[in-house]
This record gives C-alpha cells, sequence and structure tokens, in this order.
C-alpha cells in the first residue's frame, strides 16, 4: 500500500485527507492511502521517514514550509527560488526531493480571481512565512508589485500598525497568507483598519476553513471582492499528485 500524507501542525483544519481520499475512491486508486502526520517538532519528521517505508510523497503545511528544507536531500529550483516547500517526493532509492505547489496553485487561482486588465494593480501581503514566499515569487513573476505586512518590521515590511488610509488607497489585492481566522479560531483576523476598504479592493484569503473567514467578511461589508484559498488548494494538490506520481 502506497501511502501520502501531510506533515503540520496543528492539522484539525486540514481538508487533504478527505480531498485525497475521495480523489483515490473515485479514480479507483486502491492501493494509496492518505494520513496525517501532526508534530509538533520538525525535529519528528525524520521518525515518520523512518517508520513509514511505504510512503511515496507528502505535502508539508504550516508551520513547516521552510523548515523542513534541512531535513531534504534535493530541491527542486522553483522552491529553491521560493525557500519554501510544501510537497516531497520519496524517490524508488528513498531520497527525499522538495518542490513547491502553492506558486502553481496561487498563481492559477489569482489570475481567474483578478480582472483581466490587472495591470498596474499592487498588493498588501499579510504575513510573512512560508506561504508569503510563494505569493511574493507569483507576484514578481506577474509583475504587481507589492508590501509585505508582518509583526516585525525590516527595511521589506511594514508593522500592522503602519497601515493607513493611504497605503490602502494605493494597494487594491490583499492577500492574507497568516493562519489567521483559520478553524478552530475562526473569530480572528488580520490586524488591519478595515473600515478603509472599499469595492476597488480584493481580498484573497488562502484560508480554506472557514470556506468564508472574518477576514473575508470584513472586506465584503465594504464592497470588496473576496476569495478564499480553496480553489488553490484543489491546484496544487492535483500538482503535488503529479509530482509524486512522475
Amino acid at each position: 500500500m502506497n501511502i501520502y500524507g501531510l506533515v503540520g501542525y496543528p492539522l484539525s483544519h486540514s481538508f487533504s485527507k478527505k480531498y485525497f481520499t475521495e480523489k483515490f475512491e473515485n479514480e479507483n486508486i486502491n492501493d494509496s492511502k492518505y494520513e496525517l502526520f501532526e508534530i509538533r517538532d520538525i525535529a519528528d519528521f525524520t521518525k515518520i521517514i523512518a517508520q513509514n517505508p511505504n510512503l511515496r510523497g507528502l505535502n508539508v503545511t504550516i508551520p513547516y514550509k521552510e523548515s523542513i528544507i534541512k531535513y531534504l536531500d534535493t530541491v527542486h529550483d522553483s522552491a529553491k527560488k521560493i525557500k519554501a516547500v510544501n510537497v516531497i517526493k520519496i524517490s524508488n532509492e528513498g531520497k527525499l526531493i522538495g518542490y513547491n505547489s502553492d506558486y502553481f496553485g496561487f498563481q492559477t487561482s489569482l489570475l481567474n480571481f483578478l480582472p483581466s486588465d490587472y495591470k498596474g494593480i499592487k498588493a498588501l501581503i499579510l504575513g510573512s512565512g512560508g506561504a508569503a514566499k510563494a505569493v511574493k515569487s507569483v507576484l514578481e513573476d506577474l509583475s504587481i508589485s507589492y508590501l509585505v505586512v508582518s509583526r516585525k518590521s525590516d527595511p521589506k515590511t511594514i508593522i500592522y500598525e503602519e497601515v493607513n488610509e493611504k497605503i490602502i488607497n494605493e494597494y487594491q489585492l490583499i492577500i492574507n497568507t497568516t493562519p489567521l481566522g483559520m478553524y478552530p479560531n475562526i473569530k480572528d483576523s488580520p490586524y488591519i483598519p478595515y473600515y478603509a476598504f472599499s469595492d476597488k479592493h480584493y481580498f484573497f484569503d488562502l484560508v480554506y476553513n472557514p470556506l468564508e473567514t472574518l477576514f473575508m467578511l470584513k472586506g465584503k461589508a465594504r464592497g470588496a471582492k473576496t476569495k478564499n484559498g480553496l480553489e488553490m488548494l484543489h491546484l496544487q494538490a492535483e500538482k503535488a499528485w503529479e509530482i509524486w506520481n512522475s
């Protein structure tokens, strides 16, 4: 039995097991199953590999997309550029090869969301973790300029308290790459002045559980267009399956 799975913590929010289990059933893939590997410490990743000799591939989620890299034998060029891995292929020889399918999933979903004349739009990225790295790479390739908002400032970021009406008027695309608002903490949302947004804004939340986060609801209340991360999840999941079977 081939085993695939998800590594992260916590995993109560994850749709991945349901998604792949249904995929295996619908496509009559009878020799595979999908498991959740919830670990509190990335150092325990080696135990997962040692205890599951039939592992063929893994997805990686919060908070290990960056720290997982040091445990891999090889990292694909695209993931190396992004400096984050969310897919691991395990070769027949047992080599661990890191990829990033978030890039493909986010780019496709974003282009489905934005108007065709998106050139000139600017993005505000909320968060600076592993998911944000794939988002930045996509925006750069689409020639969309961006500003990162994080809890700690550095020369390339601002802190949440610095987001004001002037910045909101300048940046029309707001992308939440943080887990704020993700189940079970559905009453959380990024700390930004929602009152200043309008129907000229686009709110993209990488969170997909719940399907409508508080971040999205607050944006919608101001007339903004909203989208969650479910389509991105499906797209990157199919890309992961393609990687595992290539």
